[in-house]
């Protein structure tokens, strides 16, 4: 449990928030939601001790253990990417890297200490840890075979990865999130929601993904009106009751208002007249009872994107063929062919690192492809905004209101001025120089000069990155009534589903090219993306469809069904003996007896054993689940 009582953080004059008294209970998951600049990752570093507020109290209990994500993962370049996700219980690696040395140290053999690392070790189930860790970095979308290569050879994306993954691995008491999914792709997030679902502790999650908030949320945090305030369910429930909490307040101001004016009307006609005159002073005293309250702005803001094509293009807007390219020995595509019609609202999405911006880029013409061609249709005129903001660069000293008047020079600074101010620049923002633009900003800024261009073609790379979620919302309404062609490359499943009316997967097997909603997709699939569950239910889905075709004789399913059974239940007797035995042996370096003469060459003896039967109950576990998925599918088809 954490508690806030009477909470304040101000900078010289600008208060973030002040007043705010929220208890946050483990088994909850609160999503913290605000306008950049609000104040929610300042909230999250005073919860987590980084920062202190500037009134009130922070109460944590002693012993809870808090999972912060961090991004210093230039700390550990040189160590296997598994040992970075295993650190995250600090007490916990320090105690097996102790146990480590203690078994090769030259020097004469603790038995006591070896003892107490042991029942550290133990309390904190770290003989699963490395298991566990290796799980949840599979599931971040790091394999196997890289977990023993050091960080260094990860892309900075997949090292964020990584300290994700130490910070889950740890098991926390509470978990403080800022922007978990940026850098995941739409298969990680979705492991990443089945993770938190059912974690059992208290989860504090940043996030500007509707979907991702929608789904994990049991409470909303607002961080808006220079306070924070608490509502109930996920994020969807939380917009419609902050809708309707504003629209009430404003009917009930309303209301006062009506009733001053129509006391006011009553003494401005009679205050003269004698026999109405005490009336009229009953009016007036009325008048000064009434309280109107005032509505508190709130810090949230709209940008205003605009988007219109010159011209249609022609009836085929692009045709890829035969495209292909790699980075040295890393095959990113291969052998791709696309058309985009007018009209299409394209989303691409995969697992990153699969070419998705790769094929943007090749469209465009950042980017050579190694074989085939690109053919833009006729009158098609692309506008392009890249993942980096590549657009800006060059841009240096010059301010944003010179760069954008580079697209239309014979416009006047009102013009200008105007789609400036339509994405949040005014005044004296117009000045800023290029270079000093946040993310968010620069992605504004590039959405105006495609507002300027009036494209037929939008190629959009991840959008939604940087953006807060007004800016998101205000985008998707704009593409909504944009009557050009889009595509674009996205992991924000909401954002998808707004737009989207053709899907293309990219995958290592190559292009799925689907006709459809991204809902219809899923539908299709039978999840929220190509997981486990889902792999599983498309096997149970085909086996069912073959039946009326070559159905196995009732009788053989019946045998197949029980000789799998059989193979279970005696894969689960192996695993529990295996278990048993590495407790087993856990509990004998608990016993000072052993610690006599030759401690030290049995105590590496008895580990050595532990880490062959550890080895062992994963191959077990990997066949179970194995026969575990062949008894459902034949169950499915009996």
């Amino acid at each position: 449990m954490i508690s806030v009582s009477d909470l304040g953080k101000s900078f010289g004059a600008q208060t973030l928030f002040g007043g705010v008294s929220i208890q946050f209970n483990p088994g909850n998951r609160y999503g913290l939601v605000g306008a950049n600049g609000s104040g929610k990752t300042t909230l999250l570093r005073i919860l987590s001790g980084e920062e202190a507020p500037s009134n009130g109290l922070v109460s944590i209990p002693k012993k809870f253990r808090l999972g912060v994500l961090k991004q210093d993962h230039f700390r550990f370049e040189e160590m296997p990417i598994v040992h970075v996700a295993m650190m995250g219980n600090r007490e916990l690696w320090e105690a097996m890297a102790e146990k480590e040395r203690l078994l090769h140290s030259e020097a004469a053999f603790d038995g006591e200490r070896y003892a107490q690392l042991e029942d550290v070790i133990m309390r904190h189930q770290g003989y699963s840890l490395e298991a566990r860790a290796a799980e949840i970095l599979e599931g971040l979308g790091i394999p196997t075979v890289v977990h023993k290569d050091p960080l260094s050879t990860l892309s900075g994306g997949f090292k964020l990865r990584v300290l994700l993954g130490q910070v889950l691995a740890a098991s926390p008491d509470a978990l403080l999130l800022d922007e978990p999914t940026n850098h995941l792709d739409i298969v990680s997030i979705r492991w990443l929601e089945k993770f938190l679902d059912s974690y059992k502790g208290l989860a504090i999650v940043i996030s500007h993904d509707h979907r991702f908030l929608d789904n994990v949320c049991t409470h909303i945090a607002d961080v808006d009106y220079e306070t924070v305030t608490l509502y109930p369910g996920n994020y969807t429930a939380f917009a419609a009751a902050k809708e309707a909490e504003r629209e009430r307040k404003e009917a009930e101001i309303e209301k006062r208002e009506k009733q001053i004016a129509g006391h006011m009307a009553f003494v401005d006609r009679f205050r003269a007249k004698a026999t109405k005159a005490r009336q009229a002073q009953s009016k007036l005293k009325l008048i000064e009872k009434i309280v109107v309250g005032k509505l508190p702005q709130s810090s949230r803001r709209y940008p205003r994107f605009r988007f219109r094509q010159l011209r249609p293009s022609g009836r085929q807007a692009l045709e890829l063929e035969g495209v292909g390219k790699a980075y040295g020995d890393n095959v990113v595509l291969k052998d791709v062919s696309l058309k985009l019609e007018r009209g299409d609202r394209l989303a691409i999405i995969g697992p990153n690192g699969i070419g998705k911006s790769t094929l943007l880029k090749i469209a465009v013409g950042e980017l050579k492809p190694d074989a085939g061609k690109v053919a833009w249709g006729y009158e098609a005129s692309p506008g392009y905004f890249s993942q980096d903001h590549s657009e800006l660069q060059g841009g240096g000293k010059q301010s944003i209101e010179a760069w954008l008047w580079e697209a239309a020079p014979g416009e006047p600074i009102g013009f200008i001025r105007g789609h400036l101010g339509q994405v949040l620049f005014t005044g004296d923002d117009a000045e800023k120089p290029v270079r000093s633009l946040s993310g968010g900003e620069s992605a504004r800024l590039v959405f105006a000069r495609l507002a300027i261009l009036k494209r037929n073609v939008l190629v959009l790379d991840e959008p939604t990155n940087h953006l807060d979620l007004e800016a998101i919302d205000a985008l998707v309404e704009a593409l909504r009534e944009y009557d050009g062609t889009l595509i674009f490359v996205s992991h924000d499943r909401w954002f998808v589903s707004q737009l989207a009316n053709r899907i293309v997967e990219i995958s290592p097997k190559g292009l799925n090219d689907f006709r459809g909603t991204y809902e219809e997709y899923i539908d299709r699939l039978g999840d929220d993306h190509l997981d486990a569950d889902a792999v599983l239910l498309k096997l149970r889905r085909a086996r069912k469809s073959q039946e009326s075709g070559k159905k196995e004789p009732e009788p053989k399913r019946q045998n197949r069904a029980k000789a799998l059974e059989k193979k279970r239940d005696e894969l689960v007797v192996q695993i529990e003996a295996a278990e048993t035995r590495v407790h087993g042996i856990s509990e004998q370096f608990l016993d000072p007896a052993l610690f006599g003469k030759n401690a030290q060459k049995e105590a590496r003896k008895l580990e050595d054993e532990q880490k062959l039967l550890k080895t062992r109950i994963g191959e077990l576990m990997a066949e179970w689940e194995k026969v575990e998925e062949e008894l459902a599918a034949a169950r499915a088809n009996a």
